[in-house]
């Protein structure tokens, strides 16, 4: 229990669509004085929900999520509510996944092979007002920043329903699959797909695949 002045713990919302990756973080977080998880959640759309009634002090981020992935959920949150701290948690470490996550708002990245104490460390000092990134990936995000070659993805243009389209296009499912998925109508979905290879520069379904393939759609 907190003595008498004592701060209040932060509050820490887990959002990852492994349940036992969930409990395993509940469980560091719970281990530290003056940090507590007030929920935990499996996708984008129910942590933009927890985000909302719960009131985090702090949201823990995983980017592959389903239904709404977790640069779709971090924008939303934070259109919401922008005194929202965010860090993203992820097995994806390229400097285009570390780019897009902090021009989506967020104030950290960790990627999932770090111990424990870094996810701790990146906590307290993404409350104390600073960013955190993983040692890791630092300094190749410094290069490619420094050297000019964080140009804006394509995948950047795509709306995010335009992206949950193409993540099922990928996925390997038909029209009828995506339009029952997304609710939409089997010819809405051929016009998004047509819209997309347009906005994306390609001919065919193949090429479209191979394209978010190569910028790691899968992942976002």
């Amino acid at each position: 229990m907190n003595g008498a002045g004592a701060l209040p713990p932060i509050k820490i919302l887990v959002v990852d669509d492994h349940g036992i990756v969930r409990e395993a973080l509940t469980i560091l977080i719970e281990r530290q004085s003056g940090m507590t998880v007030v929920g935990s959640v499996a996708n984008g759309a129910d942590a933009v929900s927890a985000a909302q009634s719960l009131k985090p002090d702090l949201i823990l981020m995983d980017l592959v999520l389903r239904d709404m992935n977790g640069l779709d959920a971090t924008r939303r949150i934070l259109m919401l509510q922008p005194m929202s701290r965010i860090i993203v948690l992820s097995a994806c470490r390229t400097t285009e996944h570390v780019y897009r996550a902090l021009r989506a708002g967020a104030r950290g990245y960790v990627v999932k092979e770090a111990l424990g104490a870094e996810l701790v460390k990146a906590i307290t000092t993404v409350m104390s007002g600073e960013r955190f990134l993983s040692p890791g990936i630092t300094p190749l995000f410094v290069d490619h920043l420094l050297s000019g070659a964080l140009t804006k993805s394509p995948m950047e243009s795509l709306s995010a329903r335009e992206r949950q389209v193409l993540q099922r296009i990928v996925a390997g499912a038909s029209s009828a699959d995506i339009a029952a998925h997304l609710c939409l109508s089997r010819k809405t979905v051929d016009t998004y797909r047509g819209r997309l290879m347009t906005k994306l520069g390609v001919a065919n379904r193949s090429a479209l695949i191979r394209l978010a393939v190569e910028h790691e759609m899968m992942a976002l």
